[in-house]
């Protein structure tokens, strides 16, 4: 089937590692050469840009802005550049983009106008905790955020690890980094004991940490340094 145009989704890096650690070559010439971008954060995507480095100078490039309420027709309006047979760039604001992100939306319009899209590979934290964990990489379901209210947290991770159970799945989520010890604790007073957690804090940096134990072992063990880093919680239940 016949394309117009693509729409580039370009990884951004998740810490302080440099670009050509975690974005290869043949992405970054074509983050270099993009004359516009869609981003969830205009001051994110220049600072990658000027990471990357660019053909143009960045005053010259155009970031249009994806909110939350961003109108469909306003996504189509940006995409018409890549509609008529040019390319456009879609960052998120760490990792990949369109996952567990907003920038979906936008990739799914491009398909809606007949646009190309065309993902590069890149640094997903999701994946690279997976990845690293030693739990099921065959089977597994990635949550986004828990409820923050005590109680209903505690059910939802009971009910998550049930399914974990029965499925053999690991059960993958994210917390707000402030929120990130609290998190932890939660774990550690909700899960079975043998259920086996994963932290995965601050993934491609100076600072990554991965571990995994039982979550009786975890309570023998001090706690890690989660506060304000970025973590993922990963997971299974025997």
């Amino acid at each position: 089937m016949k394309t117009n145009g693509t729409l580039h989704l370009i990884p951004v890096g998740l810490g302080n590692a440099p670009v050509s650690a975690w974005l290869p070559s043949a992405a970054q010439e074509v983050a270099a050469r993009l004359n516009t971008y869609i981003a969830e954060n205009a001051k994110t995507a220049r600072a990658f840009l000027k990471l990357v480095g660019t053909s143009r100078p960045l005053q010259e490039i155009t970031i249009h802005t994806l909110g939350p309420k961003t109108d469909p027709q306003e996504i189509r309006k940006w995409l018409g550049e890549a509609s008529r047979g040019g390319e456009i760039g879609l960052v998120s604001e760490a990792g990949c983009p369109a996952v567990a992100d907003p920038g979906a939306k936008v990739a799914a319009m491009a398909h809606s106008m007949g646009i190309r899209v065309l993902p590069w590979v890149g640094p997903s934290s999701i994946l690279l905790a997976l990845m690293a964990s030693g739990l099921d990489g065959q089977r597994f379901a990635f949550h986004g955020y828990a409820p923050v209210d005590a109680s209903e947290r505690a059910k939802r991770l009971k009910l998550w690890e049930t399914e974990s159970r029965k499925n053999s799945q690991t059960q993958i989520l994210i917390e707000t980094p402030y929120r990130n010890e609290a998190m932890f604790k939660a774990l550690l007073q909700t899960l079975n004991g043998r259920t086996r957690l994963c932290v995965a804090r601050s993934l491609t940096t100076d600072d990554e940490c991965i571990r995994t134990y039982s979550i009786d072992e975890w309570k023998s063990k001090a706690p890690p340094g989660l506060n304000k880093m970025p973590t993922i919680f990963l997971f299974l239940a025997s």
